[in-house]
């Protein structure tokens, strides 16, 4: 097993979402085509920012602390037919473990809110990863804020209240100018 974290969400040029694991000791990057909600839901763990409801991920999560349940890792342990495929390690009260499956989104979802690790098993690393080259690096895929210019504070508190009345559209896309102009600096 690979321990990878979670690079950055990004969108293709068919506006599907995408989200790169890169290897922790190692240059290998990960890239996995996701949802848009789940796309979403990671970006909001990420950037730690509180709806004010909890969505999908945050009710999972609020449901396992409240029933004693501990999130102890992800595995993306396979890809069949260009789907990957991931397993959630979780660790009752009673120290009993126990394996649900998921889709690589979901687990990746809830492990940004619990800092749970994340790993990929070797084969799949093997099958779809790739090395980045330098000038990726120019790509805009990051969700890590940056202090900055006037216009970055804004937008991060357009963002935030876009957050509080549930936009979640009006949200990403304020995310994606935040990101623009950070790739800018």
């Amino acid at each position: 097993m690979i321990e990878v974290s979670v690079k950055g969400v990004f969108l293709t040029q068919n506006q599907s979402s995408g989200i790169l694991l890169k290897e922790t000791e190692g240059d290998r990057t990960l890239p996995i085509i996701i949802g848009e909600y789940e796309a979403q839901s990671i970006a909001l763990g990420l950037e730690n920012i509180k709806p004010p409801r909890p969505i999908t991920h945050d009710l999972t999560t609020q449901i396992m602390a409240q029933c004693g349940i501990g999130m102890e890792s992800v595995l993306i342990n396979d890809l069949k037919e260009n789907t990957f495929y991931a397993t959630i390690r979780l660790r009752t009260e009673n120290d009993q473990a126990l394996d649900v499956d998921s889709r690589p989104s979901d687990a990746i979802a809830l492990a940004v809110r619990n800092q749970t690790p994340i790993y990929v098993e070797e084969s799949v690393m093997d099958q779809a990863s790739y090395v980045a080259e330098d000038k990726e690096e120019n790509m805009d895929r990051s969700f890590i804020f940056k202090s900055g210019s006037e216009e970055l504070d804004r937008l991060k508190e357009d963002l935030k209240k876009a957050v509080e009345a549930e936009e979640y559209e009006k949200a990403a896309q304020i995310r994606d100018k935040i990101k623009r102009l950070e790739a800018k600096q």
